[in-house]
């Protein structure tokens, strides 16, 4: 990982960008949780909060997609990042007794987002000089969000305490600037040259053909799906508020260990499910089910944990399959689809994910209110393994297949989809 970073200049700038960028997002998100719980007490509108960093994404991704196919992906991360600054510190307008600037900004924001990572996730082949520095960098990149949350989380969560939630929030400003900054010193193209700006845009026409051409390949589709099945569950992220505060007894400072356990164990995950797949998509497809599965287990056994360091602790384990599930899947899809349609797959994939996300976390939020917390993990648990399970089920001919397209052409599932 070190080697890459040093010898791989753009990679390395656009990397501190986002462990930067990150950072920030996670003050933001332990400064915006806990001011709507204090505010309003309600386990629903917590969730609500929760889905104002997902839902927006979803509802713009599709454009993303499309903007990061057909024109200059690091101008893009630059218009981006500045109109990021700009709505992190609207969330300064917020207050107790006036909560829902919280929406409307971190909606924003979070809208916006929704062109970064489609941009990134599609650059990063680009940038990579070679199937090997591609897997290292994916897993680098995927472990950086993970990182970033045990390190932001943790630290958002006493900053918030020692200095105010609007630090926080200020915090979180400066850090789109600082990455617009880093952004800036990228010198190789994001995507291939002869692409940019080769053709108009035609948002719905690019979208039909993105989908036409996920529905053409059985292992783009399970790819997609692995997030899919994952975010049915994770719903229960949206309660880790709620479990601090009213199970364990803590404020602010433990949501964000909750949070920081769960960062922990996606900033691992992905490193040593990269070992253990190796650029193999047959495995990633299996890891991608049982990641599912032991996270369910885990969210089960942290709902009911006899104390909090416990609690902690299964959540850090449960994670380490959500961050390999998460970055094996990006992984794939980078390998598996052309330069000029990466960006469209990896919106979708984004936005399908976050539309699931919502979807649950709102559903945790109403499921609290009515039986408490600790039954809505039970609940989610059992749906989210049901998932799993049915994900391995489901992807066994897929996996077949993989098999014999590694056994007719070895190096082919390997090689970067861009590389002809």
């Amino acid at each position: 990982m070190i080697r890459l970073l040093r010898s791989n200049r753009d990679l390395r700038w656009l990397w501190v960008a986002q462990v930067i960028s990150f950072m920030g997002d996670w003050f933001s998100f332990v400064a915006v949780m806990g001011l709507v719980k204090d505010a309003t007490n309600s386990e629903f509108l917590v969730s609500l909060a929760y889905v104002s960093f997902s839902l927006p994404t979803f509802l713009v991704s599709p454009l993303a997609g499309v903007a990061a196919d057909r024109f200059d992906r690091k101008r893009l991360l630059l218009a981006v990042s500045a109109l990021q600054a700009v709505a992190a510190l609207g969330l300064l307008t917020a207050s107790d007794s006036r909560v829902w600037p919280v929406f409307i900004f971190q909606g924003l924001i979070s809208a916006m987002a929704a062109f970064v990572k489609p941009a990134i996730d599609a650059g990063v082949p680009n940038l990579a000089r070679g199937p090997e520095e591609l897997r290292t960098a994916t897993a680098v990149f995927g472990s950086t969000w993970g990182v970033m949350l045990a390190v932001g989380a943790a630290a958002g969560g006493f900053f918030s305490e020692a200095f105010g939630r609007d630090a926080a929030f200020v915090a979180n400003a400066g850090s789109f600037v600082l990455a617009l900054a880093l952004f800036a010193l990228i010198r190789r193209p994001l995507q291939e040259v002869n692409r940019v700006g080769r053709a108009a845009a035609r948002p719905l026409d690019d979208i039909v053909e993105a989908t036409r051409y996920a529905r053409r390949d059985p292992v783009v589709l399970a790819l997609i799906a692995s997030k899919s099945t994952f975010a049915i569950g994770a719903g229960m992220v949206s309660q880790l508020p709620i479990l601090a505060t009213e199970v364990f007894g803590w404020g602010d400072g433990g949501t964000g260990l909750l949070l920081g356990a769960r960062g922990v164990g996606a900033g691992l995950g992905p490193l040593i499910a990269a070992r253990f797949t190796r650029g193999d998509l047959s495995r990633v497809l299996r890891v991608c089910g049982w990641s599912g599965i032991a996270f369910s287990v885990c969210y089960l056994a942290a709902g009911w944990a006899p104390a909090f360091a416990v609690a902690v602790a299964v959540i850090a384990i449960g994670h380490l399959g959500g961050g390999s599930q998460w970055t094996l899947s990006t992984y794939g899809l980078q390998i598996r689809t052309e330069d000029r349609i990466r960006g469209r797959v990896m919106a979708g994939d984004f936005a399908i994910v976050t539309l699931v996300m919502s979807v649950s976390g709102l559903g945790a939020g109403v499921l609290s209110e009515a039986i408490g917390v600790q039954w809505t993990f039970t609940a989610f648990s059992g749906v989210a393994a049901a998932a799993g399970f049915a994900y391995l089920a489901l992807t066994r001919p897929v996996i077949a297949h993989l098999q014999e397209e590694a056994a007719a052409e070895p190096a082919s599932a390997t090689a970067p989809a861009s590389a002809d």
